[in-house]
């Protein structure tokens, strides 16, 4: 969905629980290159996720090795069970018509919760997007308890509070470069954050952060981003 706010941040979502430090306790030693990652993003009916808005369209990437797998990936257009108001398909290109059919939330969700086995799950503005799947944890049948990393945290750590955060923006500054066709779409947002989250991991690594806890614990002081 279209990013909102000084910071691209989406919707008033500060889900601040995703990122307990029990979550990432058992990986806390592993350094950030051996652990598997799986990258996501959905576009959805609009920004509200607490009143009624639903997810359209969801793409996932693995992160292996610090590689970004672009042949491993999931995409799908789910069926939010609500209509798709028009200023949303303007941003997103999803109409009714193209979600007749496809699996529900609980099915999507299943499949996402499958794919991302084992890994540590990652987005930009992460609060926002696993809103949506927290909310129908009991439709889906399963918990998503996997560690979490954010993007624009990361950018933080790595930049600072005062910088710009929006996806668009990371990508200017790190050099990615997406077709403009891409972007507003779940994959071509997902792509872009996948390859802006193999770019950190290698500053995250020269700046001395080798291990999944140290990163994790840095990115947590940065949470006042989403109160401001």
């Amino acid at each position: 969905m279209e990013e909102t706010g000084a910071q691209g941040l989406r919707g008033a979502v500060y889900d601040f629980a995703l990122f307990d430090k029990s979550r990432a306790a058992p990986l806390a030693d592993r350094r950030l290159n051996e652990l598997t990652y799986v990258v996501f993003d959905t576009e959805t009916t609009g920004l509200l996720p607490s009143q009624g808005d639903e997810i359209v369209q969801i793409a996932a990437l693995r992160v292996v090795g610090g590689r970004l797998l672009e042949a491993e990936r999931l995409e799908m257009l789910v069926d939010p069970g609500r209509s798709i108001p028009a200023a949303s398909t303007r941003v997103h290109g999803i109409t009714q018509a193209m979600v007749a059919g496809a699996p529900g939330i609980a099915e999507a969700g299943r499949q996402l919760h499958d794919f991302a086995r084992g890994a540590v799950l990652v987005a930009h503005n992460a609060p926002f997007d696993m809103a949506f799947f927290h909310k129908h944890a009991d439709a889906i049948g399963r918990r998503f308890d996997n560690p979490v990393l954010d993007t624009v945290l990361l950018s933080a750590v790595l930049f600072g509070l005062t910088e710009e955060h929006r996806l668009d923006a990371l990508c200017v500054r790190l050099g990615v470069i997406l077709p403009e066709e891409q972007r507003h779409t779940a994959m071509g947002d997902a792509l872009a954050t996948g390859r802006v989250f193999v770019k950190m991991l290698g500053m995250l690594s020269a700046q001395g952060f080798d291990s999944f806890g140290q990163v994790h614990d840095e990115m947590k002081k940065q949470m006042r981003l989403y109160r401001r």
